[in-house]
């Protein structure tokens, strides 16, 4: 490990993971059968701009359809219209995208193919308030949720709950046409169910397991919303349902393959790596606290792995906020994770989102190394402060330490990197 830039390094690992789960390699390989009659693609997500622009390159044949993606996201297409709307926190452009997708699978056959590209963050993309349940009422749940520190699978049953398009239901507006979806998992266990609330993939989750995580997570919702959720109009479509009975469901990346690559790329370096796990979940400052453990007992008694090793893991965390501070589950990870491993040398982390944004500001992540408190301190920033507050952003800022590649195009979850030389 001569001359060795650990920064460079981790970006290269961030780098390779990110390839891993490139639209235009992951969806050549689940091309599916062409229809005898009209091929529709629909699709949501902060990567579905990008798998809209590799299916067009890929498809053989005649095809129309509309993506919506985050504002800023959008990736040029020529037969597939790209809407923009806001994530993390609903808009009216994303209610009107949903109206717009219902519509476009309305009225086809059973000699019609509906491709759905699925990625993370469709859920807030795809607001469609059910019943008598208005924006305003999604905005609200969406909110709250955010807040809750409750688990993205735990997020996205209660969504699917007061939705008139999540779990299920789009698909089930496609019938009698046959979907296949095409997921990019960014939900730790890969359920293809819960990304994005499963539009077109239903799940066995009730309103009552709805209602039971709310109370788990003491999840304060308008009384509009809870009065539907206790109502029969909130059940979503089961998976029995004989409208799915046609459909195709394939997971194409995921953060499984992607940290595969990640090992593979360290190694081709000189680098042992192991993988943690790549579903790990919790609150992001104690996950971090719990990486900063293991970093530290590698570093000071060489176990339980010999140094030097990359420690990778995935998956989400979560935030639940005490503040209104600036930041996101990675940067608030990599803020405890600093604090944990102040003063110890040779150890240097980047923790990032594998979809380019980390929150709502620009960055993906931060990087973290010994120096990091320190140098935070000296210029008049306290780094348990700033945690206390939910301010990461601010604080990596402060010693520009934020990691800023840019929307990449795909998302399957965070990537934690961590050497320890």
């Amino acid at each position: 490990m001569t001359n060795f830039e650990p920064r460079h390094f981790l970006t290269s690992i961030f780098e390779a993971a990110v390839a891993a789960a490139d639209p235009e390699l992951t969806i050549r390989r689940h091309l599916p059968e062409k229809p005898k009659g009209r091929t529709i693609v629909i699709g949501a997500g902060k990567g579905s701009a990008q798998m809209a622009a590799a299916f067009e390159k890929a498809w053989d044949g005649p095809l129309e359809g509309v993506v919506v993606t985050r504002y800023g996201f959008a990736a040029p297409c020529e037969r597939i219209k790209i809407v923009e709307a806001s994530h993390p926190v609903p808009d009216a452009n994303g209610l009107e995208a949903a109206k717009l997708l219902l519509q476009t699978v309305s009225g086809l056959t059973e000699d019609d193919l509906v491709v759905a590209l699925v990625s993370g963050g469709g859920s807030a993309l795809l607001p469609s308030p059910a019943g008598n349940l208005t924006l305003a009422d999604e905005i609200a749940v969406n909110e709250a949720l955010l807040a809750s520190g409750a688990p993205i699978s735990a997020m996205n049953t209660i969504r699917k709950h007061i939705s008139g398009i999540k779990g299920g239901r789009l698909a089930a507006a496609a019938w009698p046409a046959r979907v296949v979806s095409l997921v990019v998992s960014d939900i730790p266990g890969d359920n293809p169910a819960l990304v994005a609330s499963g539009p077109t993939v239903p799940d066995e989750a009730t309103r009552a397991a709805a209602l039971r995580l709310i109370e788990t997570y003491r999840i304060a919702l308008p009384p509009t919303v809870m009065a539907h959720i206790n109502s029969p109009a909130a059940d979503a479509p089961s998976p029995s349902d004989p409208r799915f009975a046609r459909n195709e469901v394939h997971v194409i990346a995921s953060a499984a393959v992607s940290l595969d690559a990640a090992v593979e790329a360290a190694r081709k370096q000189g680098v042992e790596t192991v993988i943690l796990s790549d579903a790990i979940e919790g609150e992001a400052r104690e996950v971090g606290g719990v990486h900063a453990a293991i970093a530290r007992e590698v570093a000071v008694r060489n176990r339980p792995f010999s140094k030097p090793v990359l420690i990778l893991s995935g998956g989400e965390t979560t935030v639940t906020l005490r503040a209104k501070g600036k930041g996101g589950r990675n940067s608030e990870f990599l803020l405890a994770f600093a604090i944990g491993i102040d003063g110890i040398a040779g150890i240097d982390a980047l923790a990032a989102d594998t979809d380019g944004i980390d929150g709502s500001e620009d960055n993906a992540g931060a990087f973290a190394d010994a120096s990091t408190v320190a140098r935070m301190h000296a210029s008049g920033v306290d780094a348990k402060a700033m945690l206390a507050g939910n301010n990461a952003w601010t604080a990596f800022n402060s010693v520009g330490d934020l990691f800023v590649p840019g929307p990449t195009g795909t998302n399957v979850n965070d990537l934690r990197a961590i050497l320890v030389r």
